[in-house]
């Protein structure tokens, strides 16, 4: 049976028609995917190759994609959870705004999220692409090119190639930043899961929503550092499977 507060969060599931779904490393860890902030992170075994040592050194361009041939099997290997498939069946149910992620993992489109509702603030393992003239493609040749030569790739324009990923240090995408602004202003829910809440300007998306008055759900493991502000409607502490999924089901079974 659920508890009184996973009821509600039923209730507000089954009400909204146009949820802002916000989603970070936390939903994805259940597929292999390693957290990169938390006690066994992987910022605490790696450091960070910020974006203009990796355009201006030679030496932080191979650190970068060593760093990147040991991380692409988990990536490539990992597959959806019921966690990405639960966001997917909400757009499938036409009850979707948008699904905003953190992620760089590829997960919420491999379980079938559209690329029309799905903003990737973080921008994408899934392809590479060239620092000058933007061209993207498949990352496994340049990786396997890599690994035999240690040799960074680059772009037949002559440009860096590296992962479509922001880095640290690197600007977001501004066209990402105005989808993930238009659906915040546009939701009439928001379901933060996964996150710490803590990177910016990312973790501003569902505050923007919830301060136009739209119910403001965050489901985490751990504390976030939205907890305390008096625009979160409803805060549950857990595991995000165990809590969202059973939920969604549920909201989508009566509507």
């Amino acid at each position: 049976m659920m508890h009184e507060a996973n009821l509600q969060l039923v209730s507000v599931l089954r009400e909204a028609q146009a949820i802002l779904i916000f989603t970070g490393a936390g939903i994805s860890t259940g597929s292999g995917i390693p957290d990169y902030r938390g006690p066994k992170g992987v910022w605490k075994t790696k450091q960070p190759v910020y974006y203009q040592d990796f355009m201006s050194s030679e030496a932080a361009r191979v650190e970068y994609w060593g760093q990147r041939v040991d991380d692409w099997e988990t990536f490539h290997d990992a597959a959806p959870n019921r966690v990405h498939q639960a966001v997917a069946a909400l757009e499938q149910a036409g009850k979707l705004a948008m699904c905003v992620t953190q992620n760089i993992d590829g997960l919420h489109s491999k379980a079938g999220t559209s690329d029309r509702r799905l903003v990737e603030l973080h921008g994408t393992n899934r392809v590479v692409e060239c620092q000058t003239c933007h061209v993207r493609g498949d990352p496994r040749p340049h990786l396997e090119a890599f690994a035999q030569s240690r040799k960074p790739p680059q772009c037949p324009c002559g440009g860096w190639l590296k992962p479509a990923t922001i880095s640290f240090g690197q600007a977001l995408c501004s066209e990402d930043l105005e989808r993930a602004g238009e659906a915040a202003m546009g939701c009439d829910l928001v379901v933060s899961m996964g996150s710490t809440l803590s990177v910016y300007p990312a973790a501003s998306v569902p505050l923007t929503a919830a301060e136009r008055g739209v119910p403001y759900v965050i489901i985490n493991r751990g504390a976030t550092d939205h907890d305390a502000k008096p625009l979160v409607t409803l805060r549950l502490e857990g595991d995000v499977d165990r809590i969202f999924v059973p939920a969604v089901e549920e909201a989508l079974v009566a509507t």
